[in-house]
C-alpha cells in the first residue's frame, strides 16, 4: 500500500518501478472522452496485466478488491506528458458509474499496456475514485544509418516506419531488436552472410531518445560451384547455361554473375522448370536445393536435385465452359496442337490469348485454365481450356490525373474505349498507347476498377506525367563574320495544354535574317483532321561572310491537312508558294553563275597596238559586252544555274505523303516501328519545275532489361522536269552531323562548289596622252577599263582559284543514310524515360547525278563512297527541348571531308 498525496493507492499492476507524477488528468460522470488514435507495442505484459495476482505496494500489505468491487464515481490518470488523457479514457474498458472489481481493473491494465505508450501501469483506488498512474514511454527524436550501400537508406527509413519506427513515434526496443534481424535476414538473402548491424540508442531530454544504426555489409559471398543432380536427358552445361546465377569468370568482375542472391536463385530455378515443361516434361520436380556456405563465409556452393519424368505429347485440344464467342472463333487462338509436344509456354499464352479475346468484347473479368490429362500409359496429354467468361462488363467513367498542363480534351479525343460501351481490353490498351505517342507524356497508365456495389460495371483511370513537348531557345551574341547575332525560337508541339502545335523562329545576323511562323491544329474535324499552315521570310546575303557570294530574297507559305487512313496511318497533302529571288555575287560559285565574270560598270572590250618606241595606238574598241558570247568568258564553257534558268522564280507547289507508326511514344520510343514516303512536286507552269521523294524510317527492338536495338534509314532523289535540266541548287539534299553521319561536320558531306576564276590580265588596254603616256579610261570611276581578249584563244586570260578541301559544301539530288544503335540504360540514374544513351554506327553520304566538269568531291552514287562513323551519344529531355551530345569517329573520312570528333545540339534528338 502506498501513500500518493495522502491518499491510499492499492497497485494491482506494476512495471519495473513506480512513478507517481503531481499532473491529475480527471474524468467525470458525464464528461466527454477524447479520442487519440495510437501506435501499436512489441514487449510483454508483465505484473498484473499478465493476470497475476496483485503484488505488495510500496507501502505496506495491499488493500483487497472483493469480487463485487467498488462503484466509480471518478477516474484520475497520473503521469501523462504527451499522451492526451482521452486516449487513455478510450482504452480502458471501465468507466464512470461502471463496477470495478478485481478482473476488470486486470482488463484495463491490459488494455493499456496493449496500446505500446507505457513503462510502468499501476491503477489502484482512492475512496470511489479510480487512480491510474502511468509512465510514458520516450518517443523517437531522430534516426540515423551508416554504412549501407546495398539498401539505399530511403529504402531503410520506410521499412523502420512501417514496422513503428519512425521519427515522433513512440520508441519500443522489441521492435528494434525485430529490425535489426530482419535487415540481417535482409543482407544474408543478397548473399552478405558476414554483414552485421548494431543500434545504439541514446536518451535525450523531455523523455526522448535518439536511434543510431550502424551498418556493416560485408562482402557478397561468390559462387564456387553450382550443380544440378539427377538430370539425364539434358547435360548439366546445357541447363546451368541460362542460369543467370554462375561461378567465377572473367567479367564476373563487371558482371557480378557469380554473387549469390535467393532472389536470382529462385528465379534460376523457375527457369529450369520452365525449360523441362516447355519441352514435354509435365512431371519435372525439383526435389530440393541446398545453398552451402564456406566457413570463411566467402564462397558458395548450390546443389539442385532434380526428377526429370517422362516426356508427354498433346493428344487432343478441346475448349469447355460458356463459350460466349463462336467455338470457330475462339480456336483461332489456341495455339496448342495435336501431335505437338507438350510446352507450358504454349498454354499459357493460349490463355492470355483467349482471355483478351474475351476481354475485347467486355468480358474483362474472364478466366481462361488450361487443364492437363495425363495419361501414363502411352505419355499422351489431354488439354482443355476451361472459359470462364463472367459477366459483361461496361465503362461508367473515364477520368485523367496528371495532366496540370494539358486539357482533358486532348485526351479524351485519343480515347478508343467510349463511356456507356462494353469494356474492351483492346481498345482501353490502344487508347493508353495514343496518350503516350503524342509525346506530352513520359509514361501513361491506366487502372480498371470495379465500381462499389456492381458486378458489371468498372471506371476506367489514366494517370500520365508530363514531360517537356517542346523547345525554346534564345541567343545573343557576336562573331567575328557575321556580326551582331540575334535569334529567337520557341516550337511548341502542345501550346498551352491545348495539343496544338505552334513554331516561331526569329533570327537576324550580319548575312541572314529569318522570320517564319507555323500552326497546326491536328483535331481540326472530331474525326481527326488535321490543318495547318506557315509563312516564312528568309534573307541571305552569304557574300558577307565570302562563302558563295550570292544572296536570296525568299518569301511564302503553305496549307497543309491530315487525314487517317487507319489507326496508325495518315495521309497528308500540302500546298505551297514560294517566291525566291537570287543575286549573284562577285565570288559566286560556279555552279551558281557561269565564270570568270567581268566587273560591274565595265561595258567594253579595248585593244591597243604597243608600238615600236613602247608607247600605245588605239585604243580601239572589239566590241560592247552584250554582244560578248558567253563562252567567252567561260573555260570550259559550262553555264551556272543561273545562267540558264534566271534569277527570280515564282514556284507553286504540293506535296503529298503517307505516314505510319506503331511506336509506343512520341519521344524517346521503345519499341515499333514508324516510316513515311513524301512527295513534293513544282507545279508546271511555275518558274522552276522539279520534284523531291523522300522516304524515313525506324524500328526498335527491345532486347532485355531496357537494352533495345533501333535501325534508322532515310532516302530522298530529287531532280528537274520540263524546262528545268536539273533540282535547283538551294533545294540540294545534305549530309553530315546530328540525324545523319555523326562525327562529320554538319552538311559537309558530299558534293563542294567549284570556286570562281580569277583574272589574269595579259596587258590592260590603254589610250596615250600627247606625250605617249598610257591613260585609264572606261569603268564608272575612270579606273576601270576592261580587259584584253587573248590573241590565240580569242578568250579572257584567267587561273582557277582551287581550294578543294574548304571548298563550300554544294549538296546534291540523291541522299542515302542509315544508322543502327544499340540503346543501354545509363546505370546511375532512376528515371530513364528522359534520357537515352547509345552506341551507333551511321553511315551515308550524298550524290549528284548532274556533277559539274571539274565540280570537287562530286560523284554519281556509288556505294564504295558511303562514309561511315561508329560513338555513343547521350540524349536528355531538358526543359528547354532534347539536348544531345555525341562523341564519334569517323571510319573512312576522305582528305576532303571535314570531321568533328565532339558534338552537341539543343532542340533534336538522335
Amino acid at each position: 500500500m502506498t501513500k500518493v498525496d495522502n491518499k491510499t493507492l492499492v497497485a494491482v499492476a506494476s512495471g519495473d518501478r513506480f512513478v507517481a507524477s503531481s499532473q491529475r488528468t480527471r474524468r467525470s460522470a458525464g464528461a466527454g472522452a477524447a479520442i487519440l488514435i495510437f501506435s501499436w507495442f512489441a514487449m510483454l505484459v508483465s505484473g498484473a496485466a499478465s493476470g497475476q495476482e496483485p503484488a505488495a505496494g510500496a507501502g505496506g500489505a495491499p488493500q483487497a478488491v472483493s469480487a463485487q468491487g467498488f462503484v466509480v464515481s471518478d477516474i484520475r490518470v497520473e503521469g501523462l506528458q504527451r499522451i492526451a488523457a482521452g486516449s487513455v479514457f478510450a482504452s480502458m474498458p471501465i468507466g464512470v458509474g461502471d463496477v470495478a472489481n478485481s478482473a476488470s481493473i486486470r482488463s484495463a491494465a491490459r488494455s493499456l499496456f496493449a496500446t505500446g505508450n507505457f513503462d510502468d501501469i499501476r491503477i489502484g483506488r482512492d475512496g470511489s475514485v479510480l487512480v491510474v498512474v502511468v509512465a510514458e514511454r520516450p518517443s523517437i527524436s531522430e534516426i540515423t544509418i551508416d554504412g549501407n550501400k546495398a539498401i539505399e537508406t530511403e529504402a531503410l527509413l520506410d521499412g523502420l516506419k512501417g514496422a513503428g519506427l519512425s521519427v515522433g513515434q513512440v520508441f519500443q526496443r522489441s521492435t528494434l531488436e525485430g529490425m535489426q534481424l530482419e535487415l540481417q535476414r535482409q543482407y544474408v538473402i543478397q548473399g552478405r552472410y558476414d554483414a552485421a548491424i548494431e543500434a545504439e540508442v541514446i536518451p535525450e531530454p523531455r523523455n526522448r531518445v535518439a536511434i543510431n544504426i550502424n551498418v556493416d555489409e560485408g562482402t557478397v559471398a561468390a559462387i564456387k560451384h553450382v550443380n544440378v543432380v539427377g538430370n539425364k536427358v539434358f547435360t548439366d552445361e546445357e541447363l546451368k547455361d541460362f542460369f543467370e546465377l554462375k561461378t567465377t569468370g572473367l567479367l564476373s568482375f563487371f558482371t557480378n554473375d557469380d554473387k549469390y542472391s535467393r532472389e536470382k536463385l529462385t528465379g534460376d530455378l523457375e527457369k529450369l522448370t520452365s525449360y523441362y515443361m516447355d519441352r514435354g516434361y509435365l512431371q519435372f520436380e525439383i526435389e530440393s536445393t541446398q545453398v552451402a556456405v564456406s566457413p570463411n563465409k566467402e564462397e558458395v556452393y548450390i546443389t539442385a536435385n532434380v526428377i526429370e519424368g517422362e516426356k508427354f505429347t498433346v493428344k487432343e485440344v478441346d475448349l469447355s465452359g460458356d463459350l460466349v464467342l463462336p467455338e470457330s472463333d475462339l480456336r483461332r487462338f489456341v495455339l496448342v496442337r495435336e501431335g505437338q509436344t507438350f510446352s507450358q509456354q504454349l498454354v499459357t499464352s493460349t490463355e492470355d490469348y483467349l482471355t483478351r479475346r474475351l476481354g475485347n468484347e467486355g468480358y474483362n473479368f474472364a478466366k481462361v485454365t488450361g487443364i492437363p490429362e495425363l495419361n501414363e500409359e502411352d505419355n499422351t496429354v489431354g488439354i482443355k481450356f476451361f472459359v470462364d467468361p463472367g459477366k459483361r462488363t461496361y465503362v461508367r467513367r473515364i477520368s485523367f490525373k496528371g495532366n496540370t498542363r494539358t486539357a482533358d480534351s486532348v485526351l479524351r479525343r485519343e480515347m478508343r474505349q467510349m463511356e456507356s460501351a462494353p469494356a474492351s481490353a483492346a481498345a482501353i490498351e490502344q487508347s493508353r498507347i495514343r496518350l503516350q505517342r503524342l509525346g506530352f507524356f513520359s509514361k501513361a497508365e491506366v487502372e480498371t476498377p470495379e465500381v462499389a456495389g456492381h458486378d458489371d460495371l468498372i471506371d476506367v483511370e489514366f494517370t500520365v506525367e508530363e514531360q517537356t513537348s517542346g523547345s525554346i531557345g534564345a541567343s545573343l551574341g557576336f562573331a567575328q563574320q557575321a556580326g551582331l547575332i540575334l535569334s529567337l525560337n520557341l516550337q511548341q508541339n502542345n501550346f498551352l495544354g491545348t495539343g496544338k502545335r505552334v513554331g516561331i523562329n526569329l533570327s537576324s545576323s550580319q548575312f541572314q535574317d529569318l522570320y517564319n511562323f507555323s500552326y497546326t491544329n491536328p483535331y481540326y474535324t472530331e474525326d481527326g483532321v488535321s490543318r495547318g499552315f506557315n509563312v516564312f521570310f528568309r534573307s541571305t546575303d552569304l557574300a558577307e561572310v565570302n562563302v558563295a557570294s550570292y544572296t536570296t530574297d525568299t518569301w511564302g507559305g503553305a496549307i497543309n491537312f491530315g487525314y487517317p487512313i487507319k489507326e496508325t496511318a495518315r495521309l497528308g497533302f500540302s500546298f505551297g508558294l514560294a517566291k525566291t529571288d537570287i543575286t549573284a555575287g562577285r565570288f559566286a560559285v560556279q555552279e551558281i553563275k557561269a565564270s570568270p565574270r567581268l566587273l560591274q560598270g565595265v561595258e567594253n572590250f579595248y585593244e591597243s597596238t604597243q608600238l615600236a618606241d613602247g608607247s600605245y595606238a588605239g585604243p580601239e574598241v572589239i566590241q560592247p559586252l552584250a554582244d560578248l558570247p558567253l563562252s567567252a568568258l567561260t573555260i570550259p564553257p559550262e553555264l551556272g544555274f543561273l545562267d540558264e534558268n534566271g534569277d527570280s522564280y515564282l514556284n507553286w507547289t504540293i506535296t503529298s505523303s503517307w505516314s505510319q507508326s506503331t511506336l509506343n511514344r512520341g519521344q524517346m520510343a521503345t519499341r515499333g516501328a514508324a516510316q513515311s514516303v513524301a512527295l513534293e512536286v513544282s507545279m508546271p507552269g511555275s518558274d522552276l519545275e522539279f520534284y523531291k521523294l523522300t522516304y524515313r524510317g525506324e524500328v526498335f527492338y527491345p532486347i532485355k532489361n531496357d537494352w533495345i536495338l533501333h535501325f534508322r534509314s532515310e532516302f530522298g532523289y530529287g531532280d528537274g522536269y520540263g524546262k528545268t535540266t536539273e533540282l535547283p541548287f538551294y533545294e540540294h539534299f545534305f549530309a553530315g552531323g546530328f540525324g545523319s553521319v555523326r562525327g562529320f561536320e554538319v552538311n559537309t558531306l558530299g558534293p563542294r562548289s567549284t570556286p570562281p576564276s580569277i583574272y589574269t590580265v595579259d596587258q590592260p588596254a590603254t589610250a596615250v596622252d600627247e606625250n605617249g603616256s598610257p591613260v585609264e579610261i572606261g569603268g564608272p570611276d575612270g579606273r576601270q577599263f576592261g580587259y584584253q581578249l587573248n590573241s590565240e584563244t580569242g578568250k579572257l586570260d584567267f587561273e582557277t582559284f582551287q581550294q578543294n578541301r574548304r571548298a563550300a559544301p554544294f549538296g546534291g539530288n540523291v541522299l542515302v543514310e542509315g544508322s543502327a544503335e544499340l540503346l543501354f540504360p545509363l546505370p546511375f540514374l532512376k528515371d530513364r524515360s528522359r534520357v537515352r544513351s547509345a552506341f551507333f554506327i551511321d553511315v551515308g553520304n550524298v550524290f549528284n547525278n548532274n556533277c559539274g566538269i571539274n565540280q570537287p568531291n562530286c560523284f554519281d552514287f556509288d556505294a564504295a563512297e558511303l562514309r561511315y562513323s561508329a560513338g555513343v551519344g547521350v540524349t536528355w529531355l531538358s526543359g528547354f527541348g532534347p539536348l544531345t551530345f555525341a562523341i564519334a569517329k569517323p571510319l573512312n573520312a576522305s582528305e576532303i571531308d571535314r570531321e568533328e570528333v565532339f558534338q552537341f545540339t539543343l532542340g533534336q534528338s538522335f
